[in-house]
């Protein structure tokens, strides 16, 4: 008999072998199974997003926080999908709401400081870079939006401190490249 568990690990394995629309099927039948799981309806809505299905995968992202309001990845997740859709304010709520759980991840300040950034909000933008790095300093995408972030302000020593910090990095494969959602 399959277990939620093990359909859950099949939807993961299809969703990051960039196979969604097979992943989505797995999970809903892992819903049956435990209609009350957060990760889950986390998962599906990961799926969804991967298919460009924003509607049903805020309503799964929802759903996962409606259960589990802690989990900063669904409140994340929404945020992304927001800030694709230009709905900048539930964007920066969503963001806010998943640094209210966990502060100490170096991608939502990321996010943050890259909607901050697409609104003119320079400063606030650069506290947010500021913040990722401080969490991650060899995180290479907050580094380039902080040089640039700088560059705005017209701080133009910072932005040269970063843009050399940065070409350390270039051809050392050892560090973990992020992705921001600018």
């Amino acid at each position: 008999m399959e277990t939620a568990a093990f359909l859950n690990d099949s939807g993961i394995a299809l969703t990051e072998a960039n196979r969604p629309n097979e992943a989505i099927s797995l999970f809903y039948k892992a819903l049956i199974l435990e209609p009350e799981n957060p990760l889950l309806w986390l998962n599906l809505g990961i799926a969804q997003q991967r298919t460009g299905d924003y509607e049903d995968a805020l309503h799964s992202f929802q759903r996962a926080v409606n259960i589990e309001d802690t989990l900063a990845d669904a409140w994340v997740s929404m945020g992304l999908i927001y800030y694709e859709l230009e709905r900048f304010d539930l964007s920066e709520s969503c963001y806010h709401s998943a640094l209210e759980q966990n502060a100490d991840v170096p991608k939502t300040w990321n996010n943050l400081g890259v909607l901050y950034f697409t609104e003119g909000s320079y400063e606030e933008a650069r506290h947010c870079f500021e913040e990722a790095i401080s969490l991650a300093p060899l995180y290479a995408e907050a580094l380039y939006n902080l040089r640039d972030t700088c560059r705005e302000l017209e701080d133009y020593r910072a932005a040269a401190e970063f843009e050399r910090i940065l070409s350390g990095l270039s051809g050392n494969s050892g560090y973990q490249i992020y992705h921001s959602n600018r």
